[in-house]
């Protein structure tokens, strides 16, 4: 009997220690299975190379974390500034012929800068096709072409415009990523309340029509600017709206009855969308902080007995009642 409880025992010790290297496995499930779509780590994130000089590049150029990447972040948001204050001033008639030829070598300077940081990405990473056909990849493409093409074509110089879409990466050099999950909060509101606003819209645009049309009936036969149903309809949207251009305006009592109904009519533009996108907002407010809490509880994993969904502040496990 003593040999027997002792195998007994040492049954339980072997038992919990198979427990204890099986928690993390286990936590890693439960959290897998608690995550909702899409928010599961990043599978198409852009990998280095292999080689050692790749990855030291990759660490400068794409990870911001680093005390090297954000000076890097920071020199390319320089020139991107810089490049996009050239291209405005070029177009400015009495800058041009005194500063045309420095702003021009600025262009090309930073372009030729531009030219090779897209090399290099692509030279840094194991699969330069993913990051070639990724937003930022056809972004950078963008951003160099015109300068290019302004040496084969006339006037495509006017293109380098879009430059401007390099600020997109002011994002990585504020710590911006807080917000951009924000971002995507409003996006996913915007998602969900479009099929509302799509039918209160619609209701606006036959509301828009038919007074234009009636104040094309009621003011029609006078001088007061609505000679036909189209300009009549246009007027309704500048009122509507609030604008308010001044360039037509009522001249009957009646019309100008109408006119103060379309603009308190107008407010329930920016109140009833602006309603229904704040309640989802809130909504996807409370969904992400239920999910959060959710992840919370599934991590604390007893180590002891693997019992999960504890309470955020607990100490004890709940089950077997060991230190958590």
């Amino acid at each position: 009997m003593p040999a027997l409880a002792g195998r007994s025992h040492r049954d339980r010790l072997r038992g919990m220690s198979d427990v204890k290297n099986r928690a993390p496995e286990h936590a890693e499930v439960l959290l897998a299975s608690k995550l909702p779509a899409g928010e599961g780590p990043p599978l198409n994130r852009l990998e280095p190379g292999n080689t050692g000089w790749q990855r030291r590049w990759y660490e400068v150029i794409f990870e911001s974390e680093t005390s090297a990447g954000k000076w890097f972040d920071v020199a390319l948001l320089v020139f991107i500034m810089l490049s996009i204050v050239a291209v405005m001033l070029e177009s400015v008639a009495s800058i041009q012929p005194r500063y045309g030829s420095l702003l021009a070598a600025i262009e090309w300077g930073i372009t030729l800068i531009f030219s090779l940081e897209y090399l290099a990405r692509l030279a840094c990473v194991a699969r330069p096709s993913r990051y070639a056909l990724s937003f930022f990849g056809i972004v950078d493409v963008v951003s160099i072409l015109p300068s290019y093409l302004a040496l084969f074509f006339s006037g495509a110089h006017t293109l380098a415009t879009v430059r401007t879409l390099r600020l997109l990466r002011v994002f990585r050099v504020l710590k911006m990523a807080r917000h951009l999950k924000e971002a995507t909060t409003l996006l996913t509101a915007l998602k969900q309340t479009w099929p509302k606003i799509t039918v209160f819209l619609t209701v606006i645009f036959c509301s828009i029509v038919i007074m234009g049309t009636v104040m094309y009936l009621i003011e029609g036969q006078e001088d007061s600017g609505f000679v036909d149903i189209p300009t009549s309809v246009y007027w309704a949207i500048v009122t509507m709206t609030t604008v308010g251009y001044g360039d037509i305006a009522p001249v009957t009592p009646l019309g100008k009855f109408m006119a103060a109904m379309i603009m308190l009519f107008g407010y329930a533009i920016i109140i009833v969308p602006t309603g229904l996108f704040s309640a989802e907002v809130i909504s996807g407010a409370h969904s992400a902080d239920k999910r959060a809490a959710d992840k919370r509880a599934v991590s604390r994993l007893c180590e002891d007995c693997g019992r999960s969904r504890h309470d955020e502040d607990a100490q004890y496990c709940a089950g077997c009642g060991s230190s958590l």
